[in-house]
């Protein structure tokens, strides 16, 4: 529950902090003192978007902060599954620059909006008017089965069920949509490999060939030089091998006087005998090289075949059109094995499907097993509210999944004898919406371990013994759960077992808003003033006392 609420530099707010009590806290005010402010803060703490509008004094940052005890309710699966250190006690902050740029914290770890709205939705719920307009939705109705059901664990299978189902479908859908795109250019890719593959490329045979056609069509030319490249080494005539002999010989000589010329004797003999090496494979490569014709227009037209490929594929090698090959040849082999992988997906698809109408029609169940006792805990409500006649039927339909289910909840209701229930939008007044809203809040309160609810001006539209019954019902659901009721009616202001008023400080140079904690002696006075107005009378002061007096008698029983 919320144990600290600390609001600076908000709207009309410089400053404020508020330690609510653990059971029914009721804030009053005059209209425009700066309790729907209050309120606006606590949002942002919800996930509500702000901006810079927000800021008291536009130089400085605005701070939302509050402490909530969270012992003994069972959100620790949150944090774990959000990544965030879990404490007994847990500490939301939402900052807003003076850019307007905006920080959520929890437990001082920075989170997103989306993390936040889901943690603070398991730590508070404040009920406004605008939730008026919400009840006469289906979703919010289906939200309200959902949680008299308590079918979170239901719904949370089925959810997983359904994604699972939608991506398998989607999968298939895909698959039909290429399938379609692929055959009708199956023909063409099947061309292309064909050709390809027909043409059995080889990764390095272009450079190989262009080589070798290189020397073909010089092969004469070659033939030439090569010859002369051996005489000039080897002639019977004059050569340098013959010259090479000479020098070998005087070296052998005057090696024999002396040992210090037998290294130039073994280099230059070294030297004879690498250029006779070298003369006999010039002598080879000319026997080798020759005048083929044929083996040259066979040649250029392999080498035309594949730079014509290459231009059409526009890819610079034979590396390119093997990769090319493999591609096409993968699109040729995915259109003649589409039959067997369609047929699996829609195999995966229909039994996915088949698991989420499982699943769906289980949570289904557990809802409609809670429609009638809804309808009937929420009719005997209604007539401790003064509307003996009021009925609530909740009419369920079943249609295609969603990823809510498969039900599609509607309230139907009426609040008067022998007319026909219809839909909330409808048929329901201010008053009666405000008496249909706190019953379904109390019925919910019990089946949610939701730390605190906050009641901004429940009671619009209802007086008299209707407002004090509508006090004892918060009271009630105070045992549970801490309440922060927001009211302007004196029957539920005296129900509080804290009060607090928020007023408007008019001392300095700039108006701002504060709220005190009001004592007993205070609580009367504020109580009388609810009642007789700005200046109670003595019966007035008199029957608020009698209020609270009440309020503790019963309390104490």
């Amino acid at each position: 529950m919320l144990s600290h609420l600390l609001i600076k530099n908000y709207a009309l707010i410089d400053q404020l902090e508020l330690v609510p009590d653990d059971e029914l806290n009721i804030i009053t005010g005059e209209t425009g003192a700066g309790k729907s402010i209050m309120l606006g803060a606590i949002g942002l703490l919800l996930g509500n978007r702000a901006d810079t509008k927000v800021l008291y004094n536009p130089d400085q940052k605005c701070v939302i902060e509050g402490t909530f005890g969270v012992s003994g309710y069972q959100i620790e699966r949150i944090f774990d599954e959000e990544e965030l250190d879990f404490s007994p006690s847990c500490i939301v902050r939402r900052e807003i620059s003076t850019s307007g740029k905006s920080r959520a914290f929890v437990n001082d770890t920075p989170v997103n909006l989306e993390t936040l709205r889901r943690v603070t939705s398991q730590l508070m719920d404040i009920h406004s008017q605008h939730d008026s307009v919400l009840l006469g939705s289906n979703e919010y109705q289906l939200e309200i089965v959902d949680t008299y059901a308590q079918d979170d664990a239901l719904l949370r299978q089925y959810r997983t069920d359904y994604q699972f189902y939608r991506a398998k479908r989607t999968t298939y859908d895909q698959l039909q949509a290429e399938a379609s795109a692929m055959r009708k250019e199956f023909d063409y890719n099947n061309f292309l490999y064909e050709e390809l593959a027909k043409a059995q490329l080889q990764a390095d045979e272009q450079e190989s060939m262009e080589q070798e056609l290189n020397i073909l069509e010089n092969a004469g030319e070659i033939k030439e030089r090569l010859q002369l490249a051996y005489e000039y080494l080897d002639n019977a005539e004059q050569s340098v091998i013959n010259f090479l002999k000479g020098a070998v010989s005087n070296l052998s000589y005057i090696s024999k006087l002396s040992n210090q010329y037998d290294q130039l004797q073994q280099r230059a003999q070294s030297t004879l005998i690498e250029l006779r090496d070298l003369a006999d494979e010039i002598s080879t490569e000319q026997d080798r090289v020759d005048t083929d014709d044929t083996r040259a227009d066979t040649i250029r037209d392999r080498l035309n075949l594949i730079y014509q490929l290459q231009t059409k594929h526009q890819v610079k090698d034979v590396a390119g059109l093997l990769d090319v090959q493999k591609e096409l040849e993968q699109k040729v082999s995915k259109v003649l094995n589409l039959d067997d992988e369609l047929a699996e997906a829609k195999a995966q698809a229909d039994a996915a499907r088949e698991q989420m109408q499982v699943s769906a029609q289980t949570l289904s169940a557990a809802r409609l097993a809670v429609l009638e006792p809804i309808e009937a805990e929420i009719g005997g409500l209604l007539r401790d509210l003064g509307m003996p006649n009021a009925s609530l039927k909740i009419q369920s339909e079943t249609g295609k999944a969603t990823p809510t289910g498969i039900d599609t909840i509607t309230f139907l209701f009426s609040a008067n004898k022998g007319i026909k229930p219809q839909q909330l939008k409808n048929v329901a007044s201010g008053g009666e919406f405000s008496r249909l809203m706190l019953a379904i809040k109390y019925i919910l309160a019990s089946k949610r371990s939701l730390p605190t609810i906050i009641f901004d001006e429940i009671d619009t539209g209802v007086s008299g013994e209707i407002a004090i019954k509508m006090g004892q019902m918060m009271r009630d659901m105070a045992h549970s759960h801490q309440i922060i009721a927001i009211t302007h009616l004196h029957q539920i202001a005296g129900q509080g077992t804290a009060h607090y008023f928020v007023f408007k400080d008019h001392s300095a140079d700039r108006t701002v808003s504060r709220i005190r904690k009001l004592t007993f002696d205070e609580r009367v006075n504020e109580i009388a003033q609810m009642i007789g107005g700005s200046n109670p009378s003595p019966s007035a002061v008199k029957n608020a006392r009698e209020i609270l007096k009440q309020r503790a008698t019963a309390v104490a029983k």
